[in-house]
C-alpha cells in the first residue's frame, strides 16, 4: 500500500521562493547593479546556447547591455516550483526593441540558491524562436 503525506514548506523554502520572485520582479527596473544584489559572488549563468558567465561583475555587465538594447523589459512568473535550495520557474521574458510592442519569450528558469542569494541560474529559451518573436 503507498500511502502519500504533504509536507509543509519550509522556511528555507519561502525565502528562498520569495526571493527568487523578488528578483524576477526586478527586472522591470533596468537596472543591473540592483540584479546584481541578488548574485553570489562566484555565480554561475548559462542560458541555452551562449557562452557560459561565472562572477557577479560579468553578469552584471551582460544585464547592462541587455537593458541597453530593450526598451521594454518585464518578466513574469507563470509557475514556481522550490525545492530546498533549487527554485524551478516557468516564465515569460516580456522584451521590447525601441517602437515594438514587448515580444512574450517563454523561459524555464532553474535557480541554485545558496546563503540568500543565487549561485547557479540556468536559462532554457528557445533561441530561434525569441528571434522570431523578436522580429529579428
Amino acid at each position: 500500500m503507498h500511502t502519500s503525506t504533504a509536507t509543509s514548506t519550509t522556511e528555507r523554502e519561502a525565502r528562498n521562493d520569495a526571493l527568487v520572485r523578488e528578483f524576477v520582479d526586478a527586472f522591470e527596473k533596468k537596472d543591473a547593479a540592483l540584479l546584481g544584489t541578488y548574485f553570489a559572488d562566484d555565480i554561475v549563468f548559462e542560458s541555452y546556447g551562449d557562452p557560459e558567465i561565472r562572477g557577479r561583475a560579468g553578469l552584471v555587465e551582460m544585464w547592462a547591455g541587455v537593458f541597453r538594447n530593450f526598451a521594454g523589459v518585464r518578466f513574469e512568473t507563470l509557475h514556481q516550483a522550490v525545492d530546498g535550495d533549487i527554485v524551478i520557474a516557468e516564465q515569460v521574458h516580456g522584451l521590447g526593441l525601441a517602437g515594438k510592442p514587448l515580444a512574450p519569450i517563454r523561459n524555464l528558469a532553474v535557480y541554485e540558491i545558496r546563503d540568500g542569494k543565487i549561485a547557479a541560474w540556468r536559462d532554457y529559451t528557445n533561441p530561434l524562436e525569441a528571434k522570431r518573436l523578436l522580429g529579428l
